[in-house]
């Protein structure tokens, strides 16, 4: 059935509504006049006369009816129809994938329509969509040049290879490298997974009571091939007998991005430290380096998916640690901020609840 003739129903069906509710009123005041004309004055009525009456009646009833129908469908011209046409084609332009409708308020329309409170919500319920499919469009050009380096890398040495003529350190040297991309393919792909995990909370933290401290000083060990490598030189601080009750594996992961950046972008003879301290009821771990540093509008957006404010190192990296840590730290119920200047490096600072008599609380 087309949209007029639904249309057309409708009206019917409202005209035939008011007819009946007009003639049901009229009805009962007519009945109620003449009976008490008759029990009161005593004026008796002809044949003709109530005949006439009726045809009267009927003909008012038909004309209000109709009126009604008629100032009932001019109202709902401009209080419903006007902002539902509106809405409609709004809900169309997001379904085609334009993000960008928005409903403009009508004049005249009170919160007692509640057609304000619906345009209202459509319009913050588009801006998320828009913020969510620039998100999703961001997260997927980046994903597809992360992939695009290391894949590059892969198929240039694995061509390299084939050559009969090579050497053998040649040989060892290709593979190596074609065996550190595949790593950092592989590390992409895993923190990609993670983040994703964490971001619909399809991974659950499992607090347990543990020493802080010693989970440090485990995950700074994992490192000590690296700052030897470079001779970087490590000073630690770390209080003893700091327990907080959080999660240790989802911790960890803040740990070992904070001392991987901090071992990258220090330069060789540089200094990384690592502290922990107590704070009242929060333990406050500081990881600092003396690296490049980061500039303030770096720091704004440092733990942004993908973002690398220091593109000299991108091929050390893909730009999702920081992500993981911040998100890592939502969860957990922490807090991590950075303070930093360029040249003189920068200093990562995480605050969580500590475990005092079983009372854990949360960082602001």
């Amino acid at each position: 059935m087309s949209r007029e003739k639904k249309r057309l129903l409708a009206a019917i069906r409202r005209y035939v509504v008011f007819f009946l509710l007009i003639a049901f009123v009229i009805s009962c005041c007519m009945l109620l006049f003449l009976h008490t004309m008759q029990t009161s004055v005593g004026i008796t009525f002809t044949e003709k006369g109530i005949r006439t009456a009726a045809i009267l009646t009927m003909g008012n009833v038909l004309l209000l009816s109709l009126l009604c129908t008629v100032i009932d469908a001019v109202r709902r011209k401009f209080t419903v129809e006007r902002p539902v046409r509106r809405i409609v084609q709004g809900a169309e332009k997001l379904m085609r994938g334009d993000f960008s409708a928005r409903i403009e308020p009508l004049p005249g329309i009170t919160g007692e329509d509640g057609f304000d409170i619906i345009i209202d919500c459509f319009n913050r319920m588009a801006q998320e969509l828009s913020g969510v499919e620039t998100l999703r469009t961001d997260f997927i050009a980046n994903v597809s040049h992360e992939l695009k380096t290391p894949l590059a890398v892969l198929q240039n040495y694995g061509t390299m290879l084939q050559n009969p003529d090579l050497t053998e350190a040649q040989r060892i040297e290709y593979a190596k490298a074609i065996a550190e991309q595949s790593r950092r393919l592989a590390d992409l792909i895993t923190n990609i997974l993670k983040l994703n995990r964490l971001e619909n909370q399809q991974i659950y933290p499992i607090p347990k009571r543990y020493d802080l401290g010693e989970q440090l000083a485990a995950c700074l060990l994992d490192f000590e091939s690296t700052w030897e490598k470079k001779g970087i030189d490590i000073e630690t601080d770390i209080e003893e007998d700091v327990f907080v009750e959080s999660d240790g594996e989802l911790l960890s992961l803040v740990w070992n991005n904070l001392f991987s950046n901090a071992l990258k972008f220090t330069e060789p003879g540089g200094t990384v430290s690592v502290t922990l301290k107590t704070e009242g009821d929060l333990a406050t771990v500081k990881v600092s380096d003396t690296g490049c540093g980061i500039s303030p509008e770096t720091g704004r957006h440092i733990f942004e998916k993908f973002y690398q404010g220091d593109t000299s190192h991108a091929t050390q990296g893909n730009g999702l640690g920081l992500a993981l840590v911040k998100r890592v730290a939502d969860i957990v119920g922490g807090d991590i901020s950075v303070e930093s200047e360029v040249g003189k490096g920068s200093t990562f600072t995480v605050k969580i609840g500590r475990a005092v008599d079983g009372d854990v609380p949360k960082a602001p």
